[in-house]
């Protein structure tokens, strides 16, 4: 990261990443980089932002899905849905250890701040 003189770094939420999110802080973290994902855990780890579905709502509609097949509905059938909601969580820590100030409208607007 370092070497590419990035200037922020943008981590895609899957399963590889999920599992190395731990690493990919440090990293970025010692590369005094701002890092955002799009799933809570990735904040959690260390990352700067989180910005993506909510993946409980996500998980609901899963669910409904499934219940809905499970009852004789054909997939295919079955319209393609959107995340219903988007949820932003701000790590401060880590916004303070890169020596960002957060504006306050940020924070206020933050469905989750990590302090």
């Amino acid at each position: 990261m370092g070497q590419e003189r990035c200037d922020a770094v943008v981590i895609f939420p899957d399963y590889t990443m999920f599992v190395n999110r731990e690493r990919l802080a440090r990293l970025a973290a010692e590369a005094k980089l701002p890092a955002i994902s799009g799933w809570p855990s990735f904040a959690e780890s260390g990352l700067l932002f989180n910005y993506g579905p909510n993946l409980r709502d996500l998980y609901r509609g899963l669910a409904r899905y499934v219940n809905r097949i499970l009852r004789g509905a054909k997939p295919e059938d079955l319209p393609v849905e959107r995340p219903r909601t988007v949820e932003l969580v701000v790590n401060t820590r880590t916004a303070q250890a890169l020596g960002i100030k957060v504006p306050p409208a940020i924070l206020l607007r933050a469905d989750r701040v990590i302090e």
